[in-house]
């Protein structure tokens, strides 16, 4: 059976990574990787075997042509992106610590993915769609945020699974600005929400539980914290567990999460897990936990490689990876 595409909408940049040291901590030069939390996360899943699409506005500058490009090398589907001369394509400057751990510094002030508005969604465009995945770096702009929350809406309305990637990124908002009140209304209506262990003790404020039961108040089944190579945490309404993770050296964490997002909702997909399925899925916990450790697979391969699209690996390394690390 041909699986539903999972459509992922946002942002498409290039992630210039620094190589060499220039003795005081700064990159002697930087190589440009075509990134994007959610263009990387359809990366993942076009690699993965899955069905792929982006949807978003790329600049018509060399940039955006770059990122084009290599969406479409990579095998994910660009009919839904929009182009536009108004703008240019955002950037991104990653620099590593010794462990790998990532910093970035970003330009993207009035750039072409914020441009991106309802009218582009493409007629049809959540017709056949299993999945439709975003993250907060949609967020950070009012009319991209209702944006996007239309996209979530209009996906509901058509049985697709909603995916929501906290993704936060600080250096994107504006220092006056708590991004919290404004990530709740697109965080209810989600079915499915990934965070990291540190953005889930940034989002409780209040403590986990009450973080927990106020995400079950909107559409969310299920909540999957990651913590690097600790241990992941799964949360729903009635149950919740805790899961090893792949202990290994980090390279570039920068697409370790996105990985594990395409992993993750590739598996949903192919077992045609929809928002009314989760509840069932919880049920039989086998299956849950081995959808999770593919995903957590996908995430410990991909810190190994350098770049964002460049890193993700593909069905068979992942699962020799797993067999390997059995």
């Amino acid at each position: 059976m041909t699986m539903q595409p999972i459509l992922c909408f946002g942002e498409a940049l290039i992630d210039f990574h620094a190589e060499g040291n220039d003795g005081h901590g700064f990159g002697q030069h930087f190589v440009p990787f075509a990134g994007g939390a959610p263009a990387n996360v359809a990366v993942a899943v076009a690699r993965l075997g899955g069905a792929a699409r982006f949807a978003g506005m790329l600049a018509r500058d060399a940039f955006g042509d770059f990122l084009l490009d290599s969406l479409k090398r990579a095998g994910v589907g660009t009919d839904d992106i929009a182009r536009t001369d108004a703008a240019n394509t955002a950037l991104a400057f990653v620099t590593l610590d010794a462990c790998g751990e990532r910093s970035f510094s970003f330009y993207r002030s009035s750039t072409a993915d914020l441009l991106f508005r309802p009218t582009h969604f493409r007629a049809g465009a959540f017709r056949d769609v299993a999945v439709f995945h975003v993250c907060s770096n949609s967020m950070t702009d009012p009319e991209l945020a209702a944006t996007t929350r239309d996209g979530m809406q209009r996906a509901h309305d058509a049985g697709a699974l909603v995916s929501f990637d906290v993704n936060l990124r600080p250096a994107l908002w504006s220092a006056e600005v708590d991004p919290r009140p404004l990530l709740w209304p697109a965080l209810h209506l989600a079915d499915v929400v990934k965070m990291s262990a540190e953005e889930f003790a940034w989002l409780a404020l209040d403590g986990e539980q009450a973080a927990l039961d106020r995400l079950w108040l909107g559409r969310t089944r299920l909540v999957v914290v990651t913590d690097g190579a600790g241990p992941l945490r799964w949360f729903h309404p009635d149950a919740e567990g805790e899961l090893p993770c792949y202990p290994v050296d980090a390279v570039d964490t920068t697409a370790a999460g996105d990985a594990f997002v395409g992993g993750l909702l590739c598996r949903l997909a192919g077992l045609e897990v929809g928002p009314e399925r989760i509840d069932h899925l919880v049920t039989e916990l086998p299956r849950l936990h081995a959808i999770l450790r593919y995903a957590a697979a996908c995430g410990a391969l991909t810190v190994t490689r350098q770049g964002s699209f460049a890193a993700m690996p593909n069905e068979g390394e992942v699962l020799a990876f797993m067999d390997a690390h059995a």
